[in-house]
């Protein structure tokens, strides 16, 4: 098979090209910027473009497939050789289900905790050596890359994002990938760029219950009432069964999931973690693993790349970073690290960064989700808002749509730096929370220096 990959340095489209390399598919690709750590990944398996840029004469007639992935605009000169050639063209999640369309897929969906629980099920099933595909939108500890597909594996695990697939192909990429077992975490207003209204939003779960395999299954979060009311408006010919969060007591900063008589002890925490942990057992359950081979595994568990993520801690300081940047993602991350350790100030700082989190139509929906942090930080870039082409906001803008009169705002990454450097961290806690890295903070290397002793 000779498939070839138009954008190929996106983080899922070289994850998919290194799995497919690995699979003896013959891969080649193109892009016009390729960052890290695609370049490396991309080079160590010798299939790193010469020289970027779009060159329509790598398109040729023997290819068996082209991959178009959502950095490629329509009039890429690649692709208008593809189409002239009547090539066959595939989004990345059409492609990932043209290679599973024979096994047994179960994709998990939602606003918040898809890639988490994903993680959480390819963890147990790995820990108990059962074969799999899979597809996840984080790195995660034991697993080279976040694509994997073979010819053996008879189940495909899949993170169902709701974003759009392509240029050419607009519909949300969890549509696609028809399950057999499907999962929806919750729904909260995301991608207003794509997404005009909350009820277009949650139309896009409608269709997904809808794709489901007949005689399939759904997993849902029953508490959120809005996602119950889009499954019970369903007729879908599926079983649909809603979890709770999972039973649990906690001790001092350790959490244990209750189990008959025994405590499982867990090295992640928080409410939504709790939610996220019932969902995957019953995925795993239906997959054939037992409640005990599922809490042995899961004990194990560290969490997905970004999430909860540990950069740095001392005797009495930790500092996280989190993937949080949605207003439901934020408030479950932020009460979560509060409630955990009550004990310990904490201070949250979080980037708008996100086409949603910096349209000030969106904004609003952010009121109170930083309220339980002891100290409040919101940090944007207005040269961010500018490449969005989106009309700017202000600090004071800011403050009011988070209802928080004691919110610190800050546009000058310099500033932020020397107001956390002013902090006393003894006794506490500290909370970077952001899609992306805060205008180019590293922030591991940052993390450590704050709580160094010669500091």
């Amino acid at each position: 098979m000779k498939v070839h990959f138009i954008a190929i340095g996106g983080s899922a489209m070289h994850n998919l090209a290194i799995s497919l390399h690995n699979k003896g598919y013959e891969v080649t690709g193109s892009d016009d910027e390729i960052f890290e750590p695609s370049r490396t990944r991309l080079e160590k398996c010798a299939i790193l473009p010469e020289k970027l840029g779009w060159y329509p004469e790598k398109i040729s007639s023997d290819l068996n497939a082209i991959i178009l992935g959502m950095h490629a605009r329509g009039d890429n000169p690649e692709l208008i050789r593809a189409k002239e050639l009547k090539l066959k063209i595939y989004s990345y999640p059409e492609y990932l289900y043209e290679q599973t369309k024979d096994k047994i897929r179960v994709v998990i969906g939602g606003s918040h905790g898809k890639t988490t629980i994903t993680s959480m099920i390819m963890h147990v099933l790995k820990y108990h050596n059962r074969l799999f595909d899979y597809m996840v939108g984080a790195q995660i500890e034991g697993f080279d890359t976040m694509v994997s597909l073979t010819e053996e594996a008879p189940i495909a695990v899949f993170e169902g994002d709701e974003y759009l697939s392509s240029t050419l192909d607009q519909r949300p990429k969890f549509h696609l990938y028809r399950p057999n077992i499907a999962l929806i975490s919750g729904i909260a207003w995301d991608h207003i760029n794509v997404f005009p209204t909350f009820e277009n939003y949650c139309e896009q779960f409608s269709i997904f219950i809808d794709k489901i395999e007949e005689d399939g299954i759904l997993f849902y979060y029953k508490n959120d009432l809005d996602l119950k009311k889009v499954v019970d408006n369903s007729g879908a010919a599926i079983t649909k069964i809603g979890y709770e969060i999972h039973p649990h007591t906690q001790q001092g900063d350790k959490t244990f999931l209750l189990h008959g008589e025994k405590n499982i002890p867990l090295t992640i925490f928080g409410d939504h973690n709790l939610q996220n942990i019932s969902g995957a057992k019953l995925v795993c359950n239906k997959l054939n693993i037992t409640d005990d081979e599922f809490y042995k595994a899961i004990s194990h568990f560290k969490g997905a790349s970004k999430r909860l993520e540990i950069l740095a801690e001392n005797q009495s300081t930790i500092i996280f970073r989190d993937f949080a940047h949605s207003p439901s993602k934020l408030k479950a991350t932020v009460n979560a690290v509060k409630n955990q350790f009550s004990h310990k100030k904490l201070i949250g700082i979080m980037e708008l960064h996100t086409f949603s989190s910096l349209n000030a139509n969106f904004l609003k929906e952010y009121s109170g989700t930083m309220d339980l942090a002891d100290v409040a930080i919101v940090y944007y870039n207005p040269e961010v808002i500018v490449h969005k082409k989106l009309e700017p906001i202000s600090k004071e803008q800011v403050r009011q749509s988070f209802s928080n009169l004691n919110l610190m705002v800050f546009c000058d990454q310099k500033e932020l730096i020397t107001k956390i450097e002013e902090f006393n961290l003894s006794n506490c806690n500290l909370l970077f929370m952001s899609s992306g890295n805060f205008s180019g903070i590293e922030l591991k290397e940052f993390a450590a220096n704050l709580i160094s002793p010669d500091r």
